[in-house]
């Protein structure tokens, strides 16, 4: 072997260790930010409670996915600019300084105030990791990866929270924080020590004004879409208002990007055919999503009279699948190096999936229940790995991190839009139904209080809602009979309701299957043209 070979291997060696080590790095901190986000569904209504902040419970959801849709855009952007390393630690150190805030709150505002601090680094860490594997390897290898990435997911799906709700019970709430903490140092440590700068630009100027009315368009667009059909009705001014100041602050965006030296979102990204049908796609797949993490949990309690914890076992399937099948994706994406014909497959065995969660009614069996929602998360688990590789394939190299920042704010647009669309859709169909169901002689054999009651549907899963309900039927003349049929009406009601919101899951993922049939293929090898540089 020639001296000239054996320097060339000898610099082989050291990048693929310190791949290896940066590797390391990245799964840490994936696992890191993944224990946040499954840990604080276990334990936000608990805090909630203990901190009197029930009646500012929305507020804790959707001020914090505000920003972390702004901060995915933003980071994604200042990392294609000053590098992965320098913005990853910076996510870290937000995760980590808002962790401790938090830990220590004691009243609710502050706490939802370090809950945003949080948001703003752990929701910008996934797409910062991706576009680190990005950076490391070519991509055939960066599908491999990428799809290897979803095992810390999968891992913290399964065992955070158990583990977290076991702190919770035997110690406190903020023991899951101050872990919390311990994973951001460990993560933080290992990103300082392991992944190299690959940043080589040095001249930057920051949009500022893009960056002003992106803000504005998004919290504009995403607390009308988190307030609607919740705390104000779909015509109110409010909601009007908000999304009027979101149309013309994206108005707004457009024409600065146009003329930005330093785009914030560059401009070739929305107007990227692929990336466009494959981010859309993304966005109303999510109504499928939502239809099984949180209305089909709700049809299990509801209208199947299931525990919580057996509806948790029966779901544990779809998570397990959902989490675990990007890792063969990536696999099989990295040999074939195509990638519609997996799309297409993914997005039909939703489809499919989605169609048939329509036709669950009361009587249906458990069994096939889990099958049809295992099979779902097998189809759902395939796309999120697929739209973080179309992302960097059908875009020049040095969007890589806007790139794969902007597939991630779709999918927060779609956790914004989702449970508005869908919660409303529920109530109105529920209300509706339950006029029509109702015995006649209910309005004049109990008061007012009692009816009202009676319009919120998680009634049935409420033991002390269930047993005040009963009391008042104790001495109404044939008041057991009344009752029976009044509950059946409830959750005859209630299965209506699911039943449309299955429905508009599966037209949604539908409309995704037809676009994602006509989605470009864009050879994953292919040197992608930059418009903005010819």
């Amino acid at each position: 072997m020639t001296q000239p070979q054996t320097a060339a291997l000898q610099q082989e060696v050291m990048r693929r260790k310190q791949a290896t080590y940066a590797l390391i790095a990245v799964f840490t901190t994936f696992f890191a930010a993944s224990y946040f986000f499954r840990g604080s569904s276990v334990t936000l209504p608990r805090i909630a409670a203990e901190l009197n902040g029930m009646s500012l419970y929305s507020w804790a959801l959707s001020l914090p996915g505000l920003a972390s849709a702004f901060a995915t855009l933003l980071f994604g952007k200042l990392s294609d600019m000053y590098g992965r390393r320098v913005m990853l630690l910076i996510s870290l150190a937000l995760y980590g300084g808002g962790a401790v805030l938090a830990a220590l709150s004691q009243d609710f505002v502050f706490f939802i105030a370090a809950r945003v601090i949080i948001s703003f680094g752990q929701g910008t860490v996934a797409p910062l990791c991706f576009s680190v594997i990005g950076d490391l390897y070519s991509p055939a290898e960066r599908s491999k990866w990428s799809g290897l990435l979803q095992i810390p997911a999968g891992i913290s799906a399964i065992v955070v929270p158990w583990f977290v709700g076991m702190l919770t019970d035997q110690f406190s709430w903020r023991y899951f924080l101050w872990v919390a903490v311990a994973l951001v140092i460990v993560s933080g440590v290992l990103v300082l020590t392991s992944i190299p700068s690959l940043s080589k630009r040095t001249e930057h100027k920051i949009d500022f004004s893009g960056s002003c009315a992106l803000a504005v368009a998004i919290s504009s667009m995403i607390l009308g879409f988190s307030w609607a059909g919740s705390l104000y009705s779909w015509t109110s001014p409010w909601i009007i208002g908000l999304f009027a100041a979101s149309a013309v602050a994206w108005i707004i965006f457009v024409r600065i990007e146009g003329g930005a030296k330093e785009p914030m979102l560059d401009l070739q990204v929305l107007t990227n055919r692929t990336f466009l049908t494959a981010a859309v796609s993304a966005l109303l797949s999510y109504f499928s999503l939502l239809g099984i993490t949180m209305y089909f949990v709700l049809f299990l309690q509801g209208v199947q009279g299931m525990s919580a914890t057996w509806s948790a076992l029966f779901t544990t399937p779809f998570v397990a699948f959902m989490t675990f099948v990007g890792v063969p994706t990536g696999i099989i994406l990295s040999r074939a190096r195509r990638y519609k014909a997996m799309y297409i497959i993914g997005y039909g065995v939703l489809t499919a999936a989605a169609c048939v969660m329509v036709l669950f009614t009361e009587d249906t069996p458990l069994w096939v229940e889990i099958l049809v929602i295992a099979v779902a998360g097998i189809g759902l688990g395939a796309i999120p790995t697929i739209n973080t590789l179309v992302a960097q394939f059908a875009l020049p190299k040095r969007l890589l991190g806007v790139a794969v920042g902007a597939m991630f704010f779709f999918v927060f647009l779609g956790n914004a839009v989702g449970p508005a669309i869908l919660g409303s859709a529920m109530n109105a169909k529920y209300e509706k139904t339950l006029g029509e169901l109702l015995p006649p002689e209910l309005s004049t054999e109990v008061d007012q209080a009692t009816l009202e009651s009676l319009a919120d549907s998680r009634i049935l899963l409420s033991a002390e809602a269930m047993d005040k309900l009963r009391k008042t039927f104790e001495g109404i003349d044939g008041g057991e009979t009344l009752l029976d049929r009044t509950v059946k009406a409830i959750r005859s009601s209630l299965e209506a309701a699911l039943r449309l919101v299955f429905l508009i899951g599966a037209v949604a993922t539908f409309l995704s299957f037809l676009l994602i049939i006509m989605i470009p293929e864009v050879p994953i090898d292919a040197e992608v043209e930059d418009k903005s540089r010819r």
